[in-house]
């Protein structure tokens, strides 16, 4: 057992992981995770995994019981006497809570980013941070996985002529930028302001799009108030089609019946965050990430650099 690879999940993701377990061809070990009768969560490691290099998958969207099963998996595995734990969080939550913006609020990804080292990470392996720096937060070494390899296969499987990309805000520009040039499309950005949260407004046009089939590229999916706004925005400003592509998905609230009423032909997400609404809205197709992650978490057991699955385009990206 020592030195092996052991894949740990929680109740948050347990088809992506299964995924995962299926392409490294290694079984999913075998957790009780359970209830006391007033909701507070119990977990028990029913293997021995002294000196292994456990992997332990938890996304970690709401509600804040999956933060907390993945704290508690993390602590458990720390002390069954592992070698190294590596929390795989293919979407980190409380990443939009990345500054102190306002007065007396938190900065909750730094709380996160706390909690899930104190629990007994080693390592964090994650996918398209909301805000990249982030990663400074952490005091332990962080993986950060790009999803455009796999989400740039749907858009070159089905060409589009004279396609553009489109940044639904500021935010998202270097994002945008990056899958522009993987399309060799040109690239404008709308400029959004935010009256309040959960709120968006179109102010500025950059670009043109006149008589394109556009692609709004950006890291989630919440409400769906910024995309849909920027699809009518394009379309008003001359676009053939509007397209939309998100990493992670949300889809809060009325999300898919904005989405499912609006003018968008697509709506291309990854499966960071399980989607099983498609009678809400038939235009999602969902991007299966386990691939990327599995051979992720295989360079890290063994030693190798994971760069290497964004090459030789990975600066595109970063």
């Amino acid at each position: 057992m020592v030195n092996d690879l052991v894949l740990i999940t929680g109740n948050a993701h347990r088809e992506m992981s299964e995924k995962i377990a299926e392409h490294l061809g290694q079984p999913l070990l075998k957790v009780e995770c359970s209830r006391f009768s007033d909701g507070e969560i119990n977990i028990k490691i029913l293997e021995n995994i002294r000196g292994t290099d456990v992997f332990v998958i938890q996304p970690t969207f709401p509600p804040a019981a999956n933060i907390l099963e993945l704290l508690l998996m993390l602590d458990a595995v720390r002390r069954a006497s592992c070698r190294r734990v590596t929390a795989v969080i293919p979407y980190f939550g409380y990443a939009r809570q990345d500054r102190k913006d306002q007065p007396r609020v938190p900065i909750g990804a730094r709380l996160m980013a706390n909690l899930i080292t104190t629990a007994g990470a080693n390592r964090v392996l994650t996918i398209d941070l909301h805000a990249p720096q982030i990663q400074g937060f952490f005091d332990i070494p962080l993986d950060h996985l790009y999803s455009a390899p796999v989400l740039l296969k749907h858009f070159r499987n089905t060409p589009r002529e004279n396609m553009a990309v489109v940044a639904p805000d500021v935010g998202s520009i270097k994002m945008a930028r990056a899958f522009a040039k993987r399309l060799g499309a040109p690239l404008s950005i709308i400029d959004k302001r935010r009256p309040r949260e959960n709120e968006a407004e179109v102010m500025n046009f950059i670009g043109d799009v006149t008589g394109k089939d556009v692609v709004i590229f950006d890291d989630m999916i919440d409400t769906a108030g910024t995309i849909t706004q920027a699809g009518h925005a394009c379309f008003e400003a001359g676009a053939n089609n509007v397209s939309v592509c998100c990493t992670h998905p949300l889809l809060s609230g009325q999300a898919l019946a904005r989405l499912d009423s609006s003018p968008i032909s697509e709506i291309v997400v990854s499966n960071t965050i399980p989607f099983n609404r498609f009678q809400e809205c038939s235009k999602v197709k969902v991007m299966d990430m386990s691939g990327l992650l599995a051979d992720a978490i295989r360079r890290i057991h063994l030693e190798e650099t994971v760069s290497k699955l964004f090459l030789p385009s990975s600066s595109e990206s970063s």
